[in-house]
């Protein structure tokens, strides 16, 4: 075998079992997980009048440089919510809360629409620093909660 050959093979053995380990950024939290519930308002934050948006689609987590992106997917009951936020209310035993807030339309007879017409989007970023020891991100709104954990 060549020296050539040797450091191909090392190379390529190094990197299949990058692909596996905790260590690779892609391998931090997997696909997302979905527990349907009935949660009663709460609020976030004195200042905070926005409500729970009624369901979360999605939930996925972006690794970056430094950090990840959160983002979640909401459906509120109809068109014109505005003003989405993840707004994190708890961060406890490896695992950090965030509701999904939003204001309500200002014309209260805006149309229901199609699933895709009601879709929101709201997402946060988390450095390095805010996940550590984080095992569990969870996105509430008033009929579920989504999940994704670290693999």
């Amino acid at each position: 075998m060549t020296p050539r050959f040797l450091m191909a093979l090392l190379v390529v053995v190094l990197g299949l079992t990058g692909c596996a380990s905790r260590l690779n950024p892609m391998n931090w939290f997997g696909r997302d997980r979905e527990e349907r519930v009935q949660i009663s308002e709460t609020v976030a934050a004195p200042v905070d009048d926005r409500q729970l948006v009624t369901e979360v689609i999605s939930l996925s987590v972006d690794p970056l440089p430094g950090g990840a992106i959160v983002r979640a997917m909401g459906l509120p009951p109809r068109q014109g919510y505005w003003e989405a936020d993840l707004v994190e209310v708890g961060r406890e035993d490896g695992e950090i809360v965030f509701e999904f807030r939003v204001y309500r339309p200002v014309d209260a007879n805006t149309r229901v629409g199609t699933q895709r017409s009601r879709e929101i989007l709201a997402g946060t970023s988390l450095t390095t620093q805010d996940l550590a020891g984080i095992r569990q991100i969870v996105v509430i709104a008033q009929q579920n909660r989504r999940s994704v954990s670290r693999r």
